[in-house]
């Protein structure tokens, strides 16, 4: 189980009435917990990676050090997102997990998309890093879900066919909201849908996971890493609520 958590905090200051300071110390602590329990991964925002970093390599520990790129609404240019990638490889994140820019999908510009998709994998693989895209399933139709699926999947097979081990399609930031309420996340019917339009390209689930059986269920759906903010909760059979 330990080897498919991708531990996450990505609230900042102000959207967890944390000081600066604190929310610090909240990284350093996610980090710190990450390397005891011997989770696949940390993922912070970009400020922070280098400081998980300098803690993981004292550490001399196995954790990768990962971020996301054009969080959380993924409308930033193609040119803003790589500039924000360069950075935080610099800094000395592994995983790096891209918010698709799912608006321009939803507009059917999926010529825009797939130059996202190419630029980024570019500049991520030959670095010798591992991409995940955010397709942020809740704000898509099932059809639009399978599209987003299939595009970034044709995209890397077509360009980096040899790399599709280091490309992931993930389901969501956590961040969204929808208009009804609805699920915002992991859900098991959106991860269905990837794991059969996204193949042969491992998919990640984030979003909504509360406990070790939603977990596990997923996992026997086929998904290779869960990212969660309660991933010691989890593995300690507590019920939680999922980022």
């Amino acid at each position: 189980m330990k080897e498919y958590l991708d531990s996450t905090y990505l609230k900042t200051p102000e959207q967890s009435d944390l000081s600066v300071q604190e929310t610090e110390q909240r990284v350093v602590d996610l980090v710190q917990e990450a390397i005891e329990n011997r989770f696949k991964a940390v993922m912070i925002r970009p400020g922070y990676v280098k400081l998980a970093k300098k803690i993981v390599d004292k550490a001399q520990s196995r954790v990768k050090v990962g971020t996301v790129i054009g969080f959380h609404e993924g409308i930033n240019t193609i040119k803003e997102k790589i500039q924000e990638a360069e950075r935080a490889i610099d800094d000395g994140a592994d995983e790096l997990d891209f918010v698709l820019n799912f608006q321009q999908l939803k507009n059917g510009n999926l010529d825009f998309v797939k130059e996202e998709v190419k630029t980024g994998n570019d500049l991520v693989l030959n670095k010798g890093r591992v991409i995940k895209w955010i397709i942020e399933t809740a704000a898509l139709t099932d059809e639009q879900i399978a599209e987003a699926s299939e595009l970034i999947r044709e995209v890397t097979l077509e360009y980096l066919p040899s790399k599709t081990d280091e490309v992931f399609v993930k389901s969501s930031t956590g961040f969204y909201t929808t208009k009804d309420g609805s699920p915002n996340g992991a859900t098991p019917h959106a991860i269905e849908i990837m794991l059969k339009h996204a193949h042969p390209l491992p998919v990640k689930a984030a979003g909504g996971i509360r406990n070790v059986e939603e977990a596990k269920k997923l996992i026997r759906m086929g998904v290779k890493r869960l990212g969660t903010s309660s991933a010691k909760e989890i593995v300690d059979g507590n019920e939680v609520e999922g980022y």
